[in-house]
């Protein structure tokens, strides 16, 4: 029995050299998942609830507004555990910051969003229901579907007709009604084929006046599939300083239904995800790269909101610099409200997305600590598989009457 014993001795001192050592601290900030390794929270089959559309079909000149959901979710779903929701809030939540919502309007009566949405004339009565739904992923504040920023405030702007197809002369008004009212986030939640001067002109000053702009960098997938489209610019995505945000799925890559787009800065979760509607306490589940982009103004918002010092340019690039690094950079909320970016940075003096470096607050010590605990396992194994040979020896060398072993071969 002495040989499986040290066998399994020396398997359990391996094991313990190739697992990492837990944190020497016991308070030490856990680290994110590896965001590949998150799974959906609903496993293979999903989450059985009405879809959310982007705009009614425009064909059809009855077309009724999006009847209340009668489903509600029972688990949190993937996008929340992927950004980590739950341990951002226990740093931020938005306090004291207002987001402006440049889409097809939000219910302020709505589930989760009652008292913290100022919404007036057109922006007030929202049909399609998908600006509500966005607002739940920036703001809502409800059980296991927190948005990112529950305690900020939505300002909500109709850059769509009624039916949600999108029109630049009304999203130029829109931003330009936000800068007015001083929001500190502007979400722009649809994307324009082609660029117009007076929505250039209106993102330009809501810049110069402090605002942060979030916008799609696509349209959200049409109803149907077509034909493959080249990659292209959207706007206002791709004017000068706007966070040009698109869609992803749980593994990181985009949807195969999404439309291709060039600059962008950002994906962020934008399939399968479940807000709530501008009637009833009902879900939905809604995609696209509106959705993302939600997401990203909503940790704009928490961001300002834990460093208010940090200029426009400032904020989009503590985004960037802090995102899981893929083909196209994943947003990670908790790295960018806790990351510690260097004194040029968070006083605007880098360029939005330039190269810097970044430390994750409390992570190197717990790198250190780690590293000392490996140190000394190891340590520790070799002393037991020492006196295990030590005692393996004396034994075989008893066995031969302590002659050599090639005497006790003869």
């Amino acid at each position: 029995m002495r040989r499986p014993a040290r066998l399994l001795a020396g398997a359990g001192c391996a094991a313990a050299l190739l697992l990492p050592a837990a944190p020497a601290l016991a308070d030490a900030p856990a680290l994110p998942a590896h965001p590949r390794a998150v799974p959906a929270a609903d496993g293979k089959k999903g989450q059985e609830l009405p879809g959310m559309p982007a705009a009614l079909d425009p064909q059809d000149a009855q077309a009724a507004c999006t009847p209340a959901s009668k489903a509600t979710a029972k688990k949190q779903d993937w996008s929340r555990q992927r950004l980590d929701l739950d341990r951002v809030h226990e740093h931020v939540t938005g306090a004291g910051v207002t987001v402006a919502l440049v889409d097809t309007g939000v219910a302020p009566g709505a589930a989760g969003l009652d008292g913290r949405v100022t919404a007036s004339g057109d922006a007030a009565e929202d049909c399609v229901g998908h600006g509500t739904f966005l607002a739940g992923l920036i703001a809502g504040d409800g059980l296991r579907l927190s948005g990112v920023a529950p305690r900020a405030r939505i300002l909500a702007l109709r850059g769509t007709d009624r039916r949600g197809a999108p029109d630049a002369p009304l999203v130029a008004a829109a931003v330009r009604a936000a800068t007015g009212a001083g929001a500190d986030v502007i979400a722009v939640g649809v994307a324009l084929p082609r660029r117009d001067a007076g929505l250039t002109r209106a993102v330009a000053e809501a810049r110069r006046e402090g605002a942060v702009v979030v916008a799609a960098a696509a349209p959200d997938p049409p109803r149907t599939g077509g034909a493959d489209v080249p990659a292209r610019t959207y706007w206002p995505a791709g004017e000068p300083g706007v966070l040009a945000v698109a869609d992803m799925v749980p593994a990181g890559t985009r949807p195969r239904s999404a439309l291709p787009a060039l600059g962008v800065d950002l994906a962020a979760p934008g399939a399968g995800v479940v807000s709530g509607g501008p009637r009833g306490e009902g879900h939905y589940l809604g995609g696209g790269a509106s959705v993302a982009a939600a997401y990203a103004a909503g940790t704009a918002a928490v961001v300002r909101a834990a460093h208010p010092g940090d200029s426009p340019d400032a904020v989009v690039h503590r985004l960037t610099a802090t995102a899981y690094p893929a083909d196209i950079p994943q947003l990670d909320p908790y790295a960018a409200v806790t990351a510690v970016l260097p004194a040029q940075d968070t006083a605007g003096g880098r360029a939005a997305g330039a190269p810097g470096p970044v430390t994750v607050r409390d992570t190197a010590a717990a790198d250190r600590a780690a590293g000392r605990a490996t140190l000394f396992v190891a340590l520790g194994c070799a002393a037991i598989l020492a006196v295990l040979w030590s005692g393996y020896a004396v034994t075989r060398a008893r066995s031969r009457g302590w002659r050599p072993p090639a005497a006790a071969e003869d």
